[in-house]
């Protein structure tokens, strides 16, 4: 009882710290759309006035918004690079949902209906209705073959239960099927 206290305690530490977070960089000029969810660890960089997210885009926890190279720093100690500087824009259509610690670089931009899946790194830009992987992020299919893909898998379960997590849970608990995928 007293480990699932804690875990509420920190979970609502958590979610005030992010809120407070992206207040302050919308403050310093991010641009985010209606109904944009942001989940906790993610972060805009030094220059949030440099990223733009589109209406009902979804942020998993700890993505990056790399808007600026660091390593400039460090080049510009050797003799001919002493003037390089590199700065960009980042900007990510409408729903669009970005993976748990994805790394998205400048000059970039995801265009509508896109997914970037969980730990990728995103150098290129992605044209709308797609999906992409990896490290590098690369193209892995058209939105609707995901879709496709998920709807094969979808689980059926009363739809008001979402209304209530706490019974949508126990109802996954007590009926979710064992089904795993076959090993390669």
């Amino acid at each position: 009882m007293i480990n699932k206290i804690i875990t509420k305690i920190f979970t609502i530490l958590d979610d005030l710290r992010q809120s407070a977070y992206v207040k302050i960089c919308v403050e310093k000029g991010l641009k985010l759309g209606k109904s944009v969810s942001i989940r906790n660890k993610t972060s805009f960089g030094s220059e949030p006035f440099l990223v733009e997210i589109g209406d009902d885009t979804r942020i998993g926890e700890g993505v990056q918004f790399i808007t600026h190279s660091g390593f400039t720093v460090n080049l510009r100690k050797i003799e001919g690079y002493e003037t390089v500087r590199n700065f960009g824009h980042i900007k990510v259509g409408k729903n669009c949902a970005i993976g748990n610690n994805s790394i998205i670089l400048q000059n970039v931009e995801i265009g509508d209906n896109c997914v970037l899946g969980a730990n990728s790194v995103l150098s290129d830009s992605m044209p709308s209705n797609t999906v992409y992987l990896g490290n590098p992020a690369k193209y892995i299919c058209e939105i609707e073959d995901y879709g496709d893909v998920l709807k094969k898998n979808t689980i059926d379960y009363p739809i008001e239960l979402e209304k209530d997590r706490y019974k949508l849970h126990e109802w996954l608990k007590n009926n979710l099927p064992k089904k795993f995928k076959a090993a390669e």
